[in-house]
């Protein structure tokens, strides 16, 4: 049976209009969350991922957990929730452990930082809390209804 074309676009057309409206403030947020995750996933957490042995030996225990601990928690910090901003998927609950370890960065490990020093940790402070108080915006991957549609609203 031969397929109809008309079918197909009705198809694709019905795929467009289950889409979330988007307008130029969701751009806005999907660039912010992409530009923050990517330099955060590019500049930190790759690095540590890749040269995890090595990182192991030289990375600095603020908190006193041991450096496995520290390791694997900056690693889920700064590769797994940027993955998950990109996405949009709890970008809210992922903005959380990359918040603390900026503000470990900044306050307990390099309190004597400029602010011109600095200036990276402080953008990603900003871009990240933009976040946490935002939301990913309509253009997110969709979340599954976890616990009703208010608790899901405050994890995206």
């Amino acid at each position: 049976m031969a397929s109809n074309p008309t079918d197909r676009s009705d198809t694709m057309a019905n795929a467009a209009t289950t889409l979330p409206p988007a307008g130029p403030s969701d751009w806005g947020l999907l660039f912010l969350r992409a530009g923050g995750a990517l330099l955060l996933l590019w500049v930190h957490g790759l690095p540590k991922l890749l040269g995890f042995s090595q990182e192991l030996k030289v990375i600095e225990d603020p908190l006193h957990l041991g450096a496995l601990p520290t390791l694997l928690l900056a690693i889920l910090a700064e590769v797994a929730c940027p993955l998950a901003i990109l996405c949009g998927t709890l970008t809210r609950l992922a903005c959380v452990p990359i918040l603390v370890v900026l503000l470990v960065s900044l306050v307990v490990v390099h309190p004597g930082w400029t602010i011109a020093e600095g200036q990276f940790a402080w953008l990603l402070l900003i871009v990240f809390t933009t976040l946490l108080i935002s939301g990913p915006g309509a253009l997110a991957w969709p979340l599954p209804r976890l616990a009703g549609r208010g608790a899901t609203a405050l994890l995206r």
